[in-house]
């Protein structure tokens, strides 16, 4: 049976040697035998100079708290002679795993080739001559290491012997009590004794029993062996017990000789010393007891406290008082019986401070807005202000300030009733019976009146804004100063964070002294310790379990209990008025929600100037409704745009922020007063122009004074016309800047009325782009209306003219170029008042200027066309005749002289000399059509002795002229030049 599973340990094989392959790596290929575990594993067994010889079987020690073979408990012999076991089956795989194992087939991996023997044909070529080689060396050559073979065959044999053993029988799960495991080792097949097979049966369970005794002899072989290879190392490790206990013997003696000795000094030394720390400690407890006793003596008082505190309205100390009471409740007396209760009505009572501070700061701004308006903007009673503030900061009521809003609006309406009221009061016209409605009363005033009644109210409002910013000034500072006390804080505690890592620095360096059992005044002397480790030990040396030298102290520990007792720490702070306050740390508000509350507190001021302003419209609109201010001459609305410019600018001064809706309420009463001042002037005008006869008229002394105001760079009208200016006598021409201008009366006045465009502008500068406008129409409208009444002929039947003459023609002229000279100083005038955005709309001067010097070309144009028709209808008569000069020429020079006297006076010489030049040319073209038609050239003959003594008299005659004396003719353009 043994030799039907024995195995030879080696191959064999005809044609290669595996051993002689492969003789280094033999303890590789075939694992050695493992040796039994011994007590002692690190003894050597066997050959103490061979390693290979160390035991490496699992240690007691080592493997404790593992499964080992040292946790196998089961009988071999009853494990192979197991009467359950029906027959023995035919294969242990089938068996184990199933019928179908054998004829499982192994899936091909995906990721390995397909080696044929075409894969190694190459390798055997290669190798089949070395083999040859090798052959023949092994034949000659004698094995060497003989001692290994033998231990090597030694160890196949033992390898080959176990190898007999079935697997099952090593596993390290193997239990009999598993169903499976028994099956595999003892098949119910052979005990099987059913039909006529008994025989086979129970030869069939012989054979199993042999078989499993088999194993059995193979298994304690192999353990005697074993045995055999450890027995010197049993006899080693009896020996060492020996020595062992010897050695705990005489350790024994020297622990009880050592605890001897430290009984005599525990007694000499320690038992005293002990004994002060045990009545220094009780002393301690005691001073704490007593200690506490004090404190809930004072916690027990807290509510009387508070109550005195708030009959003097000390809001902040009161919850200061309560704040420090709860702390103590929660951290020293936690848990007192008689205190169960306190807590809660501190909560209460802390509540009820909430509310009368909130009332309390109600009454304040109540009062503070409602005191009287005078010259006077101190602070009311700022340390109340200061401790109402801080102690709502304190309670996190931060909408304290909606109620100095709401009351700002009270105080801002009944400010205007009072000034109403005191203002109808004065005023003996006002029935106040029959007029019962306070506005039905204001309108009933006249302009002087309710000016005053205006500036009283803003001067009553100026007053209030500065009494509001003083006090909303002084809460900010509150708030900025707790802000400051928190930043403060924060960079305190980060101090204290930094010292306090560097003290942990160093006691880690001294815990790590210590713990390498040196002393610290070995590590390093006095001098060279670290000045915040110098400081650490000295507070370690001042143990507070010291004892007192008298008892006095007893005030030392009560101190540190009171001060401990609340972590409050308090800084003094000086608000902006000289008023100190106590700052805690106990402020439980973030730097955004104090920053938001500052902003919110300005803009409570932006809004107090807003309410102040609203209220002002309201007055205005009141007083509007029946037209009153659209009825205000221009000085009247002067001063009132003034005043109110005024209000505007001191609010901004004293909030820091522009108020729109006063500003726009102005705007809105200024362009209906540019309305109707332009619809009064343009009216104005159109009605002198109506009534204008277009005569020269004389220019009285203050419209001269005037010009020469704007010729000296000041454009404004004079307050008041002097006795001096009244007495002098008009002038004949209006001088500007050393040029006289013929004028009438509307043009006169026209500049006047530009004037005034130009002042209001200065007084009301809001409405510069509006004048602007307003005044480019008027002079668009005097050019078009001039030109209608004097080119178009509309004078004739609007006043009643005969005809238009050339003195009129001219004298529309000049006065046009009078305009047209003011017209680049008015546009400097605006557009020094005028945003660069606006600069666009100076065009307007230039199409004005354009169209001005367009309708004085068009008068120009028409006096040379009223010559031209007059040499068309005289020339086309002429003939050349004695005697000379001939009646048509003299009638010609008539006609130039009656033109030269008309309008000489009132052109400039210049212009004067322009147009009879182009007269003459209008002469010539015309004479030289006639002499054309005539056949008359410059042959020298009669006809041309005659023509030439007619051009000589008319060339006399106009060069005779006043201012025509050098006049170039140039009358050799008359004749037809020969070809």
């Amino acid at each position: 049976m043994a030799s039907s599973h024995s195995s030879s340990p080696v191959p064999q094989s005809n044609s290669s040697d595996a051993f002689f392959k492969k003789e280094m790596d033999a303890t590789k290929r075939f694992r050695p035998v493992q040796s039994l575990p011994d007590v002692c594993p690190k003894e050597p067994t066997g050959n103490v100079g061979d390693p290979s010889n160390l035991c490496d079987s699992p240690s007691l020690v080592v493997d404790q708290h593992r499964w080992t073979i040292y946790h196998s408990k089961v009988n071999l012999p009853a494990a192979l002679n197991d009467p359950r076991l029906a027959k023995r089956e035919s294969d242990f795989f089938t068996k184990t795993w199933g019928v179908d194992f054998v004829d499982t087939e192994v899936t091909p991996s995906f990721y390995l080739p397909q080696i044929t023997k075409e894969h190694f044909a190459l390798y055997q070529q290669e190798i089949s001559p070395r083999e040859k080689v090798h052959e023949r060396c092994k034949n000659i050559c004698s094995p060497k290491d003989t001692f290994d073979r033998t231990l090597l065959h030694t160890h196949d044999k033992s390898r080959t012997d176990l190898e007999q053993v079935p697997k099952i029988f090593m596993k390290p799960d193997f239990a009999l009590e598993d169903s499976l495991t028994f099956n595999a080792v003892l098949p119910w097949s052979h005990f099987s004794t059913a039909g006529g097979k008994g025989n086979r049966d129970a030869a069939s369970s012989k054979l199993l029993q042999e078989k499993l005794s088999y194993y059995l002899d193979i298994v304690e072989v192999n353990i005697a062996h074993q045995i055999s290879l450890r027995s010197e190392a049993f006899f080693h490790a009896m020996t060492s017990q020996h020595e062992l206990q010897d050695y705990l013997r005489r350790t024994s003696q020297a622990v009880k000789l050592l605890r001897e000795k430290i009984s005599k000094i525990d007694k000499v030394m320690c038992e005293g010393s002990l004994r002060v720390l045990r009545l220094s400690l009780t002393r301690n407890n005691c001073i704490k007891a007593y200690n506490k006793l004090k404190l809930m003596a004072t916690v027990h008082q807290t509510q009387p406290t508070v109550q005195l505190l708030l009959s003097t309205s000390e809001f902040v100390g009161a919850l200061d008082l309560i704040a420090t009471t709860q702390e103590v409740l929660q951290q020293e007396l936690q848990g007192i019986h008689s205190f169960r209760h306190l807590g809660s009505q501190l909560c209460e009572l802390e509540k009820l401070i909430d509310k009368m501070m909130i009332a309390e700061f109600s009454t304040y701004a109540h009062n503070d807005l409602n005191r009287p308006l005078e010259d006077d903007c101190q602070i009311l009673e700022e340390e109340r202000l200061v401790s109402l503030v801080f102690g709502l900061l304190k309670q996190r009521k931060l909408n304290f300030y909606e109620t100095y809003g709401d009351e700002i609006i009270i105080t801002a309406k009944n400010i205007i009733k009072q000034c109403v009221v005191n203002t109808v009061s004065q005023i003996e016209d006002i029935d106040t019976e029959v007029v019962v409605k306070l506005a039905d009363q204001m309108r009933m005033m006249n302009f002087p009146q309710w000016f005053d009644l205006l500036k009283n109210i803003f001067s009553k409002f100026t007053i209030f804004l500065k009494r509001i910013k003083a006090t909303l000034n002084t809460i900010r500072s509150v708030v900025f100063l707790v802000l400051d006390k928190n930043q403060k804080n924060r960079d305190l505690e980060d101090t204290l964070q930094k010292t306090s890592a560097k003290d942990s620095t160093v006691d880690t360096e001294v815990a790590y002294l210590t713990h390498e059992g040196m002393f610290i005044s070995d590590a390093f002397s006095e001098g060279d310790l670290p000045p915040v480790a110098a400081d650490t030990t000295s507070q370690r040396n001042a143990s507070p379990n010291s004892e007192p030298c008298s008892s006095d102290s007893v005030s030392e520990p009560e101190c540190i209990t009171d001060s401990s007792s609340s972590k409050e720490q308090t800084s003094s702070s000086v608000t902006p008025g000289g008023v100190e306050m106590m700052i805690s740390d106990d402020m439980k508000l973030t730097d955004l929600e104090l920053v938001r509350l500052a902003n919110n507190i300005q803009e409570l001021l932006y809004n107090a100037s807003d309410i102040c302003h609203d209220r002002s419209v309201k007055f205005l609109m009141a007083r509007a409704k029946d037209g009153f201010l659209e009825k205000l001459n221009s000085n009247e609305f002067v001063a009132l745009s003034r005043l109110m410019e005024g209000f505007i600018l001191d609010t901004e001064q004293i909030c820091g922020r522009k108020s729109m809706s006063l500003r726009g309420a102005l705007q809105s009463q200024a362009n209906r007063f540019v309305n109707r001042f332009h619809e009064e002037r343009k009216t104005k005008l159109s009605l002198l122009l109506d009534n204008e006869r277009w005569k020269q008229a004389e220019v009285p002394a203050e419209f001269q004074d005037l010009v020469d105001l704007v010729s000296d760079g000041r454009i404004s009208l004079p307050e008041k016309i002097t006795a001096a200016t009244e007495e002098r006598k008009p002038a004949e021409f209006l001088i500007v800047e050393g040029q006289k201008y013929a004028t009438v009366g509307t043009v006169l006045l026209l500049i006047r009325i530009i004037l005034e465009y130009c002042q209001c502008v200065d007084n009301i500068p809001s409405i510069t782009t509006d004048m602007l406008t307003r005044l480019s129409d008027l002079l668009k409208y005097f050019n078009s209306r001039s030109c209608q009444l004097v080119l178009g002929a509309g004078a004739l039947q609007v006043v009643g003219l005969k005809t238009i003459t050339t003195k009129n023609l001219a004298l529309s002229s000049r006065c046009l170029q009078l305009i047209v000279h003011y017209i680049p100083i008015i546009r400097a005038h605006f557009e020094a008042r005028l945003q660069p955005k606006q600069f666009s709309m100076l065009r307007h001067f230039d199409h004005i200027t354009k169209d001005y010097h367009d309708h004085i070309a068009e008068i120009s144009a028409k006096l040379v066309a009223i010559m031209d028709s007059l040499f068309d209808k005289l020339l086309s008569k002429y003939e050349v005749k004695a005697p000379v000069p001939s009646a048509c020429f003299r009638n010609i020079c008539k006609q130039m002289a009656k033109m030269h006297e008309a309008i000489y006076d009132l052109l400039p010489e210049e212009q004067t000399q322009m147009l009879f030049l182009r007269i003459n040319a209008s002469y010539k073209l015309h004479l030289k059509r006639q002499l054309a038609h005539l056949n008359v050239v410059n042959d020298g003959g009669p006809l041309n002795g005659l023509v030439t003594s007619d051009v000589a008299f008319y060339t006399g005659n106009l060069q005779a002229l006043k201012g025509l004396n050098n006049l170039d003719l140039n009358m050799a353009e008359i004749w037809e030049q020969k070809r």
